[in-house]
């Protein structure tokens, strides 16, 4: 099974969203509580889903041009994106019912 993705840099972005399945894209930030609180709810979805959708993490320090390109502005955020189009937007901690809702409707 596929693991969670740690993207660096604008280039590693679009190759990861550049893909048949629906990418889940979090940004966050080492110092951002709630952004901690997500991650084991993004691990867990990730576990039950498998490789049907690949989940990527955007840390939005080490990722700046990428989160002001995007208009991130708040954080966690999740974006979903299908065949490199972004679909949906969550901003704050989302349950994993949540993202299950998110992307069922585009596997």
């Amino acid at each position: 099974m596929s693991k969670i993705i740690d993207v660096v840099g604008q280039e590693e972005f679009d190759k990861e969203l550049n893909c048949a399945e629906p990418v889940l894209v979090d940004f966050w930030a080492t110092w951002c509580h709630p952004c901690k609180m997500q991650a084991p709810i993004l691990h867990e979805f990730k576990e039950e889903v498998g490789d049907k959708v690949k989940v990527v993490k955007v840390d939005v320090d080490q990722n700046e041009a990428i989160a002001i390109k995007l208009g991130i502005s708040s954080i966690p955020t999740l974006y979903l994106y299908k065949d490199g189009q972004l679909k949906e937007k969550k901003v704050g901690l989302t349950a994993k019912a949540q993202l299950s809702e998110m992307v069922i409707k585009y596997l």
